[in-house]
C-alpha cells in the first residue's frame, strides 16, 4: 500500500510557500501604502520636484546603483513613454566619461534607499557644483544624499518583505512607485492625450489600439464597400454586393444616405433555415430582416473602440459613419485579428 505522507507533504509545503509568498506581496503592498499616506505630510516636496520637471528644457537624467539602478531605467523609460525626454546614466559610469551625456537645461533624479551610496552621492555633489537641479528620493531626509540634492522625496520606513531585511525588495517597490508617481502628475500637467501617448509607441498592441480606426479599413465606401438602400430585396442585394472579395455583411442606408441597418452572412443562413418558403423570402425587402440602426463608429473613433465595441457585441462586422451618419466602411474582425489586438478564438457569429 502506497504511504499518503510524501503527498500531505507536499501539498503542505506548497500551502507553506504559498503563505509565504503571500506575505511578501503584502510586504511590497504596505510599503507603497506606506508611502502614499506621507505624500500629505511631504506635498510642498512633491510639488516643488514636479515643478522642476515641468521646468525640465532637457532630458530628466535618472541614476541609481545596483538594483535601484534597474528601478531607474524603469523610472527613465515611463518618464519618455509619457512625453518627458529621459535617459539613465550609471553613477560610476558618470564620472568616467559619462557626466557628457548631461547638459544645461537637463533634471537629475538620484536614487539611493539609504542616501549613503557613495556613487550617488558622489555625484550629487559634482552636479550640484555645476546648477544641475537635483531631485533625490531616498529613505533619510537628513542623509548625505538629501542634504546635497535640491529637492528630497522621501520613502519613509521601510522594512524589506526579505526575511533577513536584506535583499531590496519592498525599497525598490516603493522607489518604482516614486516614479510612477511623478511621470504620471507630470503628465497630467501638460495634458498629455492619448493621441500624444499614440505618438511615442507607434508599434505594438499599445499603439495599435490608439490608431484611428479609419487608418485600418479593408473595406471603404467608393472603394471596394457598396452601399445598398433598405428598399431593395435581399436578392438584389447579395447581387450587388457580390464580388470576391466582399465584406461579410452588407451596410444599409435610408433615402437620405444615412445609416439605416446591416444584413450580415448570419443574417442570411437565419433567414433562409427559418423560412417555408427560402426563395420567396429572398424576394422580401431586406428592410424586414436586416439589423436596424445597428452599433456603430464614428469616424474619429480609434482601434481600441473597435476593440472594446467587438468584445462587448460579439460581432464580426462594425459599419464605421462620418459625423452626418452617412457610412465610410465597415470594420471587420478579421482585421483586428491581423492586427494582433484581439484573438480568433471566442469571436461569436452576428
Amino acid at each position: 500500500m502506497t504511504d499518503p505522507a510524501p503527498i500531505r507533504s507536499k501539498t503542505n509545503a506548497a500551502a507553506d510557500e504559498a503563505a509565504f509568498i503571500a506575505e511578501v506581496l503584502d510586504a511590497e503592498a504596505e510599503a507603497v501604502a506606506r508611502l502614499a499616506r506621507l505624500i500629505p505630510e511631504r506635498i510642498d516636496d512633491w510639488g516643488r520636484a514636479l515643478d522642476c520637471l515641468e521646468a525640465c528644457a532637457g532630458h530628466a537624467v535618472v541614476a541609481g546603483m545596483g538594483k535601484s539602478g534597474l528601478v531607474a531605467g524603469k523610472i527613465s523609460a515611463t518618464l519618455s513613454s509619457l512625453g518627458q525626454p529621459s535617459t539613465f546614466v550609471h553613477p560610476a559610469e558618470a564620472v568616467h566619461g559619462d557626466l557628457g551625456r548631461i547638459r544645461r537645461g537637463d533634471v537629475v533624479i538620484l536614487l539611493s534607499f539609504s542616501g549613503e551610496t557613495e556613487e550617488v552621492v558622489s555625484l550629487a555633489h559634482i552636479l550640484k557644483a555645476d546648477d544641475v537641479p537635483l531631485i533625490g528620493v531616498s529613505s533619510a531626509p537628513d542623509s548625505s544624499l538629501g542634504r546635497a540634492v535640491d529637492v528630497h522625496l522621501d520613502l519613509g520606513g521601510i522594512i524589506e518583505a526579505c526575511p533577513l531585511n536584506l535583499a531590496p525588495t519592498a525599497s525598490t517597490t516603493a522607489m518604482m512607485a516614486v516614479g510612477d508617481g511623478l511621470a504620471l502628475a507630470l503628465a497630467r500637467r501638460r495634458d498629455f492625450s492619448a493621441d500624444d501617448f499614440h505618438k511615442h509607441h507607434p508599434g505594438g498592441m499599445l499603439g495599435a489600439g490608439l490608431r484611428p480606426v479609419t487608418e485600418v479599413l479593408r473595406f471603404r465606401v467608393g472603394d471596394n464597400l457598396p452601399l445598398l438602400r433598405d428598399d431593395v430585396s435581399v436578392r438584389n442585394a447579395l447581387k450587388e454586393a457580390g464580388g470576391a472579395r466582399r465584406a461579410g455583411a452588407i451596410v444599409l442606408t435610408d433615402a437620405d444616405g444615412h445609416l439605416s441597418g446591416l444584413f450580415t452572412d448570419g443574417d442570411l443562413r437565419r433567414l433562409v433555415n427559418t423560412s417555408d418558403d427560402p426563395t420567396r423570402a429572398l424576394d422580401g425587402p431586406i428592410a424586414e430582416c436586416m439589423t436596424r440602426s445597428p452599433r456603430h463608429l464614428l469616424s474619429s473613433d480609434l482601434v481600441r473602440d473597435a476593440v472594446r465595441l467587438v468584445r462587448e457585441l460579439r460581432v464580426d462586422e462594425i459599419p464605421v459613419v462620418d459625423p452626418d451618419g452617412t457610412p465610410v466602411g465597415l470594420i471587420d474582425v478579421q482585421d483586428l485579428i491581423a492586427m494582433k489586438v484581439v484573438q480568433e478564438h471566442g469571436m461569436d457569429e452576428h
